[in-house]
């Protein structure tokens, strides 16, 4: 590191060996790791600051070129993952994040109990979901006890492939159910405000954004306006409050009472005269046995939300990425939870 604000360099012949089994091979020195033109106390160093900002930001204070930093990143994460523990985690979350245009969609596979992200793959195809988890063989599998995932069929194919037993560890995700359930309620607001500004009524006019909130997270500035259009006729507060009820599934203690809970908001969905939501209801009930697991596993992927939040940071921060070996290594660096610091004397 720096002496006394000067660029300090360290220079050193390294000895080197000729061995009969392995070849030449040159001495480990105690200051550096091979390959590295930094040493390990400066590694550390740059570590810290790139936990702090971004490549650029970090290679400015550094006073570093844009690669070197990017270079010292990369060697932390293969460090990281070279000591990582391959135990098969209880718990696996499995979700899609868009990253951009040009890098397109990636897979993230995550360890709901460690709250780190196992691995990221290209695209969101089954043999991406199969690269993400790469690093353990179909017998590691076998010890999952839950996946909790969206209703996609190409990662229920996937997952149903390769983790032994899978019907009965899949659990589909309440915040992407709800997420659906938040978008029939849009749909149902979008056709009713249409039809009411025909008769020159604009009671939903600006109001998009109170109908998804979930009750107990409205802004205080929107109670009175909507305190009064919840408790009318309109056909968008009967769908708001039906999704808000269809949240309270999760809530119940046994299986059987979240069973009997959901018969009864399933009739009372299909009876509403609300197509997108009796569409929603139809969806859930088609893939019930695997939202039911919930009241087995009590899993949700809440975790693997918090990382995407975190991923999506880190494209801000970065003004996206060059290519997706760039992407894997920025989020295994930042979600990863990897040893990254280099061994010091």
């Amino acid at each position: 590191m720096d002496s006394c604000h000067f660029e300090t360099h360290l220079h050193a012949r390294v000895p080197r060996v000729d061995c009969e089994k392995h070849g030449v091979r040159q001495v480990r020195v105690p200051w550096a790791e091979p390959g590295s033109r930094f040493t390990s106390l400066f590694e550390r160093l740059a570590i810290d600051v790139l936990k702090e900002t971004s490549i650029e930001g970090a290679a400015g204070l550094l006073g570093l070129s844009w690669d070197e930093v990017h270079h010292i990143q990369q060697r932390a994460v293969e460090r990281g993952l070279g000591r990582r523990d391959q135990e098969v985690p209880k718990y696996l979350g499995i979700d899609e994040k868009n990253i951009g245009k040009r890098a397109g969609f990636a897979t993230v596979s995550t360890n709901l109990d460690e709250g780190t992200v196992i691995d990221v793959a290209e695209g969101r195809t089954k043999a991406s979901l199969f690269r993400s988890l790469g690093a353990f063989c179909i017998n590691d599998l076998e010890q999952v006890e839950g996946v909790a995932m969206d209703m996609s069929p190409t990662f229920i194919a996937a997952i149903l492939d390769c983790v032994p037993h899978a019907q009965e560890k899949i659990v589909f995700d309440r915040f992407h159910i709800v997420q659906h359930a938040n978008h029939a309620v849009d749909q149902v607001r979008r056709a009713e405000n249409k039809n009411l500004l025909t008769l020159n009524d604009d009671q939903l006019k600006g109001t998009r954004y109170m109908w998804l909130y979930g009750r107990e997270n409205l802004p205080s500035k929107y109670e009175a306006t909507f305190d009064t259009l919840r408790v009318g006729k309109l056909h968008t507060a009967r769908a708001w409050a039906l999704k808000e009820q269809l949240r309270d599934l999760w809530d119940h203690p046994t299986l059987k009472r979240g069973q009997a809970w959901w018969t009864d908001w399933y009739s009372w969905a299909i009876r509403s005269r609300l197509e997108p939501i009796k569409k929603v209801a139809r969806m859930v009930k088609a893939h019930l046995p695997n939202v039911l697991t919930f009241f087995t596993h009590r899993i949700t992927n809440a975790t693997t939300e918090a990382l995407n939040g975190v991923i999506k940071g880190l494209s801000k921060r970065a003004y996206g990425f060059r290519n997706f070996v760039n992407f894997r290594t920025a989020v295994l660096f930042a979600c990863g939870g990897l040893d990254l610091y280099p061994a010091t004397c």
